[in-house]
């Protein structure tokens, strides 16, 4: 038998995620007048980038793409923050709105009451009662890990991303990186830098870019294009230019999709890799690349080429996942299989019966932002004095 939680009425929004997303729009929300409550299931704001990220992280765009609503980052830091810089940022914005979750609450379930016209959202024996819930958790709620064949077998160790700090402790030892997006190609190189002998063991096919063009944001550079020409067109000044930065990359073992990098992004939701020096340890032979694994060895893995190899260890760089059909009891809006909206953006951020989402745009905290704002208003629409009156307990 489920016992009775205790009920607290939140007159506001009630925000699930205390990440870059769940900031954004509580403080969207702040500056319209309308008090929001963040639950958070760490016991700390932005919580992946804090205890999730690896310790050489940085913004892989321009800062200016990247800030949140209503609040610059500090002039002095450089293009591209490093994590603690993004860390310190973070911080400072929710000390500038005022925002202060309630950690350590891990929501169990949120269901609409039909019958009431309101949300009810249970955590650590509390159920909160709202007229409007955002699901803030965002693309990163949980770490992806890939069932592969004899990975209980393997007797060295085995590790996501999430949990790799810091190439030092690999130094002198044979690893093996499972993907190559972003982080597998960073990983890649942070270990190589730091004494150890990497492989990346590339499946999919990827576009691969330069981080710049000619001393300017390859993202800016495509965000400015798309202003004026067709997105193909924009993919082939790309390609001319990734071609003429970085060469070949099939010629490296890592194969391009027959479709452009802007394209391929809007129809798979898979970002571009910007290189930050990776291919050219490549090219040295400093990182090998090497086929998708077919399974485990005790001490290493055979390759979907037949060939065997031993590793002292394995980092997945196999990405995250949403988390929200774990707890939101919904179908309508978000996909019971991934845990994305159903529509895409621009319209991925508003469902029914006071529902929304920020943080699934797969663009990055631009998107975020965006939605953000847009949630923000939307609620102030309907924000009354009535609502503002009603009593709030906790």
């Amino acid at each position: 038998m489920i016992s009775k939680a205790k009920q607290v009425w939140v007159p506001g929004p009630l925000i699930v995620g205390a990440g870059p997303s769940g900031l954004a729009a509580a403080a969207c929300l702040e500056t319209k007048g309308v008090p929001s409550i963040i639950l958070e299931k760490d016991m700390c704001i932005a919580s992946s980038w804090k205890l999730r990220m690896y310790e050489r992280l940085k913004l892989h765009l321009p800062k200016q793409f990247c800030e949140l609503p209503h609040f610059q980052f500090p002039k002095e830091f450089p293009t591209y923050p490093t994590r603690e810089q993004f860390i310190s940022y973070i911080d400072s914005y929710a000390k500038a709105f005022s925002i202060e979750p309630l950690f350590g609450m891990a929501v169990e379930s949120a269901a609409y009451d039909a019958g009431i016209g309101f949300w009810k959202v249970r955590a650590n024996g509390l159920e909160f009662i709202c007229r409007w819930l955002i699901v803030a958790t965002g693309e990163n709620g949980e770490a992806f890990r890939p069932e592969i064949t004899g990975m209980r077998d393997y007797e060295e160790v085995v590790l996501h991303t999430s949990e790799y700090k810091r190439g030092d402790v690999f130094r002198g030892k044979k690893v093996l990186v499972v993907g190559s997006g972003n982080s597998g190609m960073e990983v890649c190189l942070d270990l190589c830098n730091n004494g150890a002998q990497p492989s990346m063991a590339v499946r999919d096919k990827l576009h691969i870019l330069p981080r710049e063009i000619v001393g300017i944001s390859t993202f800016g550079l495509s965000m400015f294009l798309m202003r004026w020409l067709p997105v193909k067109y924009v993919d082939s000044v790309l390609l001319l230019c990734a071609r003429l930065l970085l060469g070949d990359t099939e010629k490296l073992g890592m194969k391009r999709p027959k479709i452009g990098p802007l394209q391929f992004k809007i129809m798979s939701g898979k970002t571009p890799v910007l290189d930050v020096g990776t291919l050219a340890k490549i090219k040295k032979g400093e990182i090998k690349v090497v086929p998708s694994i077919n399974r485990f060895t005790s001490k290493g893995v055979e390759f979907t080429d037949g060939r065997q190899e031993d590793f002292d260890a394995v980092i997945l760089a196999t990405g995250y996942k949403s988390n929200v059909p774990s707890w939101l009891k919904e179908d309508d809006f978000f996909d019971q299989r991934d845990g994305y909206p159903k529509t895409q953006f621009p319209n991925s951020w508003k469902g029914k019966n006071g529902l929304y989402a920020v943080g699934f745009t797969r663009r990055g905290l631009l998107g975020t932002s965006l939605e953000a704002r847009w949630i923000a208003e939307d609620i102030a629409s309907l924000w009354s004095s009535e609502t503002r009156h009603l009593p709030y307990e906790l």
